[in-house]
């Protein structure tokens, strides 16, 4: 077995007792980045002498004897929206292409405090847009679970990077969903935390009423590891204990059940999932939410009106330098008036009490993050962006902590559940969502090698 197989916690017992390097384990998942990348195209930049150069300065800390972090020596990706000040970041855009940002992004430098490596950037859509995209400057990163399908977005290269098992941990932004999406298509972890709880400094924005900084993960504990890292907080490991006792869990089952663009098999995952859950210890009650379009339409409202006012120049003065979706997406704001922007922030308000309401009665709620499997890549050779339905923007919309993991599959292709809490209930989220994965092999299931896929893809 490669030492990039080890989970984070089982790297770090060796990287402390000194029975592997940081360098030796920096090497091996380089060795399965240079034979993956060229078929999933995950990376665009793979930082290999910048990386050792950290692996060294993690060695040297372990050796010290200091006390080190749970992410000393770990390698870790980021996305190409994140700036760091040592390797390229290029937004997706060949309008950035080459661009080294002067200083790290504030998540970044949390990382490196940590003791992380940096092993590279990963793929993203165009300034956080829509995709995928064959008209910008590097190919879309394709799903590890099949590469006929996509991986979602925009943190598309950080979930094919972590589902691959190139890393364990990547780090990825959403506005409506792009952590937790592609977390669900491709059968891993994703986890937005609460509104403001890791400040998005040196992130591009897309729209900052609703951006969020979100790590993506093999499991929940390496997810919750990667959050503590980031808001310099520690994690309290009576919460990976298994078992849900007393939890109580709400079911916003009529959320997605009736909705007509549910995918096959996704219903039944999810109602497997919370019978699951109540024999971990959960108490289980259906209940009822606000109306999901009215979260969906303020939310829209938002994010067009916020990413044209960030690009109004820009696609005045450089549209031919954009992919034709990202172009037709951010012009779309143009319609959105300052009243519309205003209205919609009302609703968000009232909707976010409406929940904080429903947490009075219940400490976690859960639903479908997305409602179909990973659509086909070939849907979205065109022009025009596709619409693939979710549950995620709602809760971008009120800031709430969600956390999506995989629950089952349906014909081959993952299905994910997402769980939400309340802000500062995040400890919730992380013991129900480890005591689903040690109740169930969902989250164990790595896609087989993959052949060498032909050039035209």
């Amino acid at each position: 077995m490669s030492l990039a197989d080890l989970s984070i916690t089982e790297a770090g017992a060796l990287l402390q007792r000194r029975d592997i390097s940081a360098t030796e384990l920096l090497d091996q998942h380089l060795d399965r980045i240079a034979e993956r990348n060229p078929v999933l195209s995950a990376f665009v930049h793979v930082a290999g002498e910048q990386a050792r150069l950290q692996a060294r300065v993690a060695d040297a800390a372990l050796a010290s004897g200091d006390e080190c972090g749970p992410l000393t020596g770990i390698p870790v990706a980021i996305k190409d929206l994140i700036d760091t000040a040592d390797m390229p970041t290029q937004y997706g855009s060949r309008l950035f292409a080459g661009h080294r940002p002067e200083h790290d992004a504030g998540c970044v430098a949390a990382l490196r405090r940590a003791g992380a490596v940096i092993i590279g950037k990963a793929a993203t859509y165009e300034f956080a847009t829509v995709g995928p995209s064959f008209d910008t400057p590097f190919p879309p990163a394709l799903n590890p679970r099949d590469p006929e399908h996509i991986t979602g977005g925009s943190s598309s290269g950080s979930a094919a990077a972590v589902a691959d098992g190139m890393v364990r941990l990547a780090i990825g932004t959403d506005t409506g969903g792009s952590v937790r999406s592609p977390a669900s298509y491709c059968g891993i972890v994703g986890f937005k935390p609460a509104q403001g709880q890791i400040p998005a400094t040196g992130v591009f924005p897309l729209s900052p009423s609703l951006d969020h900084v979100g790590t993506l993960a093999a499991s929940v504990r390496e997810a919750a590891l990667g959050h503590a890292a980031m808001t310099g907080t520690g994690q309290d490991q009576s919460v990976f204990s298994g078992a849900a006792h007393g939890t109580r869990l709400g079911y916003a089952r009529d959320w997605f059940a009736t909705d007509p663009q549910l995918g096959p098999g996704v219903l039944d995952a999810l109602d497997t999932a919370v019978s699951m859950l109540s024999l971990t210890g959960a108490q289980i009650a259906e209940i009822t939410l606000p109306d999901y379009a009215d979260f969906e339409t303020a939310a829209a409202v938002i994010l067009h009106g916020e990413s044209f006012a960030i690009h109004k120049q820009r696609l005045a003065e450089h549209q031919d330098g954009m992919g034709i979706k990202t172009f037709r997406t951010l012009a779309a704001g143009a319609a959105i008036a300052p009243s519309d922007i205003d209205l919609a922030r009302r609703t968000g308000k009232r909707l976010k009490a409406a929940l904080d309401a429903v947490f009075e009665t219940v400490d976690v709620i859960a639903t479908a993050t997305t409602l179909t499997t990973a659509p086909q890549l070939a849907l979205f050779e065109g022009a025009d962006a596709v619409w693939t339905p979710m549950r995620t923007i709602g809760f971008n919309l009120t800031g709430h902590p969600s956390l999506s993991v995989p629950c089952g599959f349906s014909r081959g292709l993952p299905v994910g559940m997402q769980l939400i809490a309340r802000p500062g209930n995040e400890v919730a989220l992380f013991a129900l969502g480890h005591a689903f994965e040690m109740a169930t092999d969902h989250a164990s299931f790595r896609p087989a090698i993959l052949e060498p896929i032909a050039a035209d893809h």
